[in-house]
């Protein structure tokens, strides 16, 4: 049984990786290191497109393991099929939850405090003060309490919020409070001052930000991208952008990157950052720790984490 592995980082740079294997090394370039047949355990380029992702599939044809390094799959999605029965798909799940965190407040305090404005008095040298909303006080709405969402939570504790409701797939009980289903939404919306997007993209989640939700969004409430673009409606978000109803903050647009000359760019009230939640300094050290757990795991034959699916089940 082939036992190649395809990592996108050096193995010589991750300490820990179990030395039974064989590793190859591969970040998406023209060439592939070895055999795609070959491959046992696929980790796929980070940031790299669906393009290069889906490329080694249709020839990995004894591949058991995919593993993303992001906590999305819909890149890798529509090249499962390409796959033989039991290739069990994996997620980088916990691996950007501090980074994605840090920078959803920083994108809800940017907004409220004005940060944006501020910047542009500065290049024209103009002193810009006045009353501006702060954080404290206001009621929090994250749709999408996984590991992210939690962890956001975790970062706007100490802020002196109103409330925060927390809103899934389904409902559940945690330390903090319930987590509604999504069938409360449309009623949970209505009271939120900040609405924070940080579900996956899926078939039933494509456009869950549509008119309809962001008509139930109160008069000047901030509504936070976090998750993929496609979970918004854009069209329908730069009706109600540009009546100056509500507010945006969004690292992820659709399309994505957000083309020169995209009405986007210059609606009132939005922030954009380049999709910049998990890229950062803190991306590698969890990276590797989630890769030499990984496969250590599967070099003694235990069960992986991370799990999202098994092609054919």
């Amino acid at each position: 049984m082939t036992s190649d592995v395809w990592l996108p980082l050096r193995a010589e740079e991750i300490d820990g990786l179990p030395e039974d294997l064989t590793y190859r090394f591969w970040d998406g370039g023209k060439e592939f290191p070895a055999d795609p047949a070959d491959c046992a355990f696929y980790v796929v380029p980070y940031m790299k497109g669906a393009e290069i992702a889906l490329r080694p599939l249709p020839e990995m044809t004894s591949v058991r393991v995919v593993q993303t390094l992001s906590a999305g799959i819909d890149h890798i999605q529509p090249g499962l099929g390409l796959l033989p029965e039991g290739v069990q798909l994996c997620n980088a799940r916990g691996v950007h939850d501090a980074s994605t965190a840090e920078l959803t407040l920083t994108l809800i305090l940017a907004s409220l405090r004005g940060i944006p404005d501020f910047v542009r008095g500065q290049d024209r040298e103009e002193w810009r003060s006045g009353f501006r909303p702060a954080l404290a006080d206001k009621s929090v709405l994250i749709v999408g309490y996984g590991s992210v969402g939690s962890a956001i939570e975790d970062r706007l504790a100490p802020f002196e919020l109103a409330r925060v409701a927390r809103v899934a797939r389904s409902g559940r009980e945690t330390a903090r409070g319930p987590v509604h289903p999504i069938s409360r939404l449309p009623e949970l919306l209505l009271d939120a001052d900040v609405v924070v997007v940080v579900t996956p993209l899926t078939e039933q989640t494509k456009g869950l930000v549509n008119a309809d939700f962001l008509a139930r969004m109160k008069d000047g409430a901030l509504l936070v991208n976090v998750a993929r673009g496609g979970v918004v409606d854009t069209e329908a978000l730069l009706t109600e952008l540009e009546s100056g109803r509500i507010q945006a903050a969004l690292d992820v647009t659709d399309p994505e990157p957000l083309p020169a000359g995209h009405p986007l760019w210059h609606a009132p009230g939005v922030l954009i950052s380049p999709h910049t939640g998990g890229p950062t300094s803190a991306f590698l050290p969890r990276a590797k720790r989630l890769l030499v757990a990984q496969l250590n795991r599967f070099a003694r034959g235990e069960p992986l984490d991370n799990l999202v699916l098994t092609t054919g089940a």
